[in-house]
């Protein structure tokens, strides 16, 4: 995608400076594609990470953002339950990958059509586009991650589907543009991050599920 948006943008150049000459008009178009191009090579980035020292029950940040909601919540598609909900929201100079925030298996994964408003609405999470997985982690507790489009992201990307296994440095998909993703914890966990919050993609740890106990 990048390759061609380079060469439309260098085909825009040379017909700029073909019609205009080296006139301030013909300035002007270049520099306005150069910088749209920096743009884009800006947030398609890639950043290579890898998390280590991780511990059981560890949920790490799926992704780069500004923590905007965490406080118990109803899930209402999977769970139908109250959960502890911790979202994230990507601006548009965010890395947009998204990362695995545990191990695990992917025992569930659907994607669901909807509206584009604003990701950092609350009811972006059940309006919106969104793919939805759930992954159960090897103490069997499961965790709901739900990729959500914003105003401006027009494609989600996920790589998961049901039955693959997980682990923390692997990327789970990828969300063009603006948009938010939601964990969703069972209400004993701890979580260790607040509204307002700068976190990193696979490298913040925001909480601790606890083990189950077994009668």
């Amino acid at each position: 995608m990048l390759l061609t948006l380079l060469v439309m943008l260098a085909l825009v150049v040379l017909a700029s400076f073909v019609y205009f000459g080296t006139n301030v008009a013909s300035v002007v178009i270049s520099v306005l594609c150069v910088a749209i191009f920096l743009f884009f090579l800006n947030f398609f980035r890639n950043p290579k990470r890898e998390f280590l020292g991780f511990e059981e029950g560890m949920i790490i940040a799926p992704a780069d953002g500004t923590v905007v909601i965490a406080e118990p919540a109803e899930e209402p598609f999977y769970f139908k339950d109250k959960r502890i909900q911790v979202s994230i929201f990507m601006s548009v100079l965010n890395v947009h990958a998204n990362w695995y925030p545990t191990r695990g298996k992917v025992v569930y994964y659907t994607h669901n059509d909807g509206r584009f408003m604003a990701a950092n609405l609350p009811k972006s999470s059940t309006e919106n586009e969104r793919s939805t997985i759930v992954i159960e982690l090897e103490n069997k507790v499961q965790i709901l991650l739900r990729q959500v489009a914003g105003a401006l992201a027009r494609r989600i990307v996920t790589y998961s589907r049901e039955g693959d296994i997980c682990d923390e440095n692997q990327q789970l998909g990828f969300i063009k543009f603006g948009s938010r993703v939601d964990l969703y914890l069972p209400m004993d966990s701890e979580v260790l991050v607040g509204v307002g919050q700068k976190v990193t993609g696979n490298q913040t740890v925001i909480a601790k599920v606890k083990k189950p106990i077994y009668e």
